[in-house]
């Protein structure tokens, strides 16, 4: 679950099982009380129909711990303290362990490492703010803190294959959502 809707979607399922719970935020269901075996596998079956899973285990759920901060680190959705660390500290304070297990544990179980989803992330944000047209290249650079719209340009184009402005100009045919990503 990346996003508000995903939320809204997985309460909406919890409340048509009756499952009673306190919370969804990103990632997590706090529930009242322990599921039942049958409670369990419905829920299972209902999430799986909209395209989530249920994650009951710790690697899967550190997993997705790490999948969540790093968006939200990638999209500047931080405090100013936080923006200043580097992300390895970032994670590594976060989840309190050490980031050489959080970057191994991560690239074994998807394929691909921690930096590598992080610029994906920032050009998904990237993609989103060209596509709105209300900031320059420049700007976007910035707030996304790259060094330079050039380095912006060359992951843009490592992660797409397109320039940002030939992006652009094509618009929503080449933008994932989030949860595809």
């Amino acid at each position: 679950m990346v996003c508000h809707r995903c939320v809204l979607a997985v309460e909406n399922i919890l409340q048509n099982e009756s499952i009673p719970f306190q919370k969804v935020v990103f990632g997590e269901i706090h529930l009242i009380e322990e599921l039942s075996p049958v409670q369990r596998d419905r829920l299972i079956k209902e999430l799986n129909k909209v395209g989530f899973e249920l994650i009951d285990n710790y690697t899967g759920g550190l997993i997705e711990k790490i999948k969540q901060l790093v968006i939200k680190r990638a999209r500047n959705e931080v405090d100013e303290k936080e923006r200043k660390l580097k992300l390895s500290n970032y994670l590594s304070d976060k989840v309190n362990h050490e980031y050489t297990y959080l970057s191994s544990l991560f690239s074994s179980v998807e394929g691909r490492t921690i930096e590598n989803y992080f610029i994906e992330q920032r050009i998904e944000k990237a993609k989103e703010l060209l596509i709105y047209g209300q900031l320059t290249l420049s700007q976007i650079a910035f707030d996304l803190e790259y060094s330079s719209v050039a380095h912006l340009s060359t992951q843009f184009k490592k992660i797409t294959g397109l320039t940002p402005s030939y992006f652009k100009e094509i618009g929503m045919a080449k933008r994932k959502s989030l949860d595809k990503v």
